[in-house]
């Protein structure tokens, strides 16, 4: 199943994707006299496993009579507002770390990107040069946490995943290594977190260590790689994260990057005004992006 949140002429909904277009869930689940469904797909993710079987047989039983084509709706981010922050890795393939002449992490790097630097497919990111002249790419793979839990087993890790998106980590790289490291400042700008185009459940993805990413700005491919070449593979990172807090349903794990960023070319390349990234992971979808300047 791939769940979307879109919106059609103002208003805001959720539903589940299909090949001709998207079936609206919480209003056929309305025309159908079914109450107390979920108003969001976070809700949704939140609302446990009985809720996503009930979408799927809605969604067998709905066909494709009551579906809304794509063309006629905006994809948003999957969720636009998180629960929390966006948990996030550093250095999570050999590769990078080289890159940028870092050693190989023997644990896992852990940072957040805030609520607020959320955004979906097709919405702008902005580029301010009096935030930052430095805004790099870096395609990643997400995971929606389904059910929370503590100290959770790795053998147990991927059962607790709802589905995957794609997510672009912006990174303003002055800022994240001014003042003797802002990783924090240099992740959460506004617009710096591109998530979509839609959550692909876990049970369709399978394996989550054997998916291709790739990153193109301007139709020129940047980075290219695949999970397998993760140091710490996801259900490693559940386990870890899992054994010093507790994660709950509806968290979102960006699981790093690949080699390939701007600021490790020669001469360091970064995203301007008027170009185009377009993050994907196969499986899942493809992230188009426009970078704008600030209005005036």
């Amino acid at each position: 199943m791939r769940y979307a949140t879109f919106e059609q002429d103002g208003r805001v909904s959720w539903g589940a994707v299909q090949v001709a277009g998207v079936l609206d869930l919480p209003a056929a689940a309305a025309a159908a006299g079914l109450g107390g469904w979920p108003e969001t797909l976070l809700a949704f993710v939140q609302a446990g496993p009985v809720w996503w079987e009930r979408a799927r047989q809605l969604t067998a039983e709905a066909g494709n009579t009551s579906l809304v084509p794509l063309s006629g709706v905006r994809i948003r981010a999957p969720v636009p507002q998180p629960v929390r922050n966006v948990f996030a890795l550093g250095l999570n393939y050999a590769e990078h770390a080289a890159e940028g002449g870092a050693d190989v992490p023997d644990a896992p790097i852990y940072f957040t990107k805030a609520t607020t630097a959320v955004i979906g497919p097709d919405e702008p990111i902005i580029a301010d040069p009096s935030v930052s002249e430095k805004l790099d790419w870096e395609v990643e793979l997400g995971v929606i946490i389904g059910l929370g839990g503590r100290r959770i087993p790795e053998s147990e890790a991927l059962q607790h995943i709802f589905g995957y998106t794609v997510i672009h980590d912006v990174s303003a790289r002055d800022l994240q290594f001014a003042r003797s490291g802002q990783w924090f400042l240099g992740k959460s700008f506004d617009t710096g977190c591109p998530m979509g185009p839609w959550i692909v459940s876990a049970d369709e993805i399978g394996d989550p260590q054997d998916l291709d990413l790739r990153l193109c700005v301007n139709g020129v491919e940047k980075q290219s790689s695949n999970t397998r070449h993760m140091i710490f593979p996801v259900a490693k990172i559940l386990a870890d994260l899992s054994s010093v807090l507790t994660l709950q349903a509806g968290d979102i794990i960006s699981t790093g990057t690949p080699s390939g960023i701007g600021g490790q070319r020669e001469p360091p390349e970064y995203l301007q005004p008027g170009d185009v990234a377009e993050a994907e992971v196969a499986g899942i979808g493809l992230l188009r992006n426009p970078v704008v300047a600030p209005s005036p």
